[in-house]
């Protein structure tokens, strides 16, 4: 690899009680561990030269003070209610590859736009549906829709994760 490669590479920063905070790339986190704001735990990416010096790239840095996040509500996104609902309408449970969202009450009765108001529906069902509620339309849920609950991992579940990096990702062990 070439140093622009390598200072691009993703890094796992880790908090310093070792959870996982998030991923940054090795600029960053070259910045952190030379103000002494974290610490090399992994070298997997090789090195990178500067006149005088070999650096290694790091691939985990774990921070040298606790940050505290507060969890974080998911927000509400047409990708985040398929994934709730398992990509299957909610009314017939078929998977198809045309999903569209549903507000249970209406948004023409007065239904909000919230995580308890929404699933996934076929465009069948939904067209049959129309502007009724389930009950109306003898209808179904296969299940009462609701918010997620907050996951400080969230943000890993769509990354590629690491060889290196396996070690400390509880949910991998």
């Amino acid at each position: 690899m070439n140093g622009t490669t390598l200072i691009n590479s993703p890094v796992l920063v880790l908090n310093q009680n070792y959870q996982p905070l998030n991923i940054c790339n090795a600029r960053r986190a070259f910045t952190l561990v030379g103000r002494g704001k974290a610490e090399l735990l992994e070298n997997g990416m090789g090195h990178v030269r500067s006149i005088t010096r070999t650096f290694p790239v790091p691939s985990v840095i774990r921070l040298v003070y606790m940050v505290k996040r507060p969890l974080m509500r998911r927000r509400l996104s047409r990708r985040a209610i398929f994934y709730r609902d398992g990509y299957a309408c909610q009314y017939c449970q078929q998977s198809p590859k045309d999903l569209t969202l549903d507000h249970i009450l209406p948004r023409s009765r007065g239904g909000g736009h919230e995580w308890e108001n929404i699933v996934s529906a076929c465009i069948p069902c939904n067209h049959r549906k129309a502007g009724l509620t389930p009950a109306e339309a003898n209808m179904r849920l296969r299940s009462k829709p609701a918010a997620p609950r907050p996951n400080p991992y969230h943000q890993f579940h769509h990354h590629t994760i690491l060889e290196e990096w396996r070690q400390f990702i509880p949910w991998l062990q």
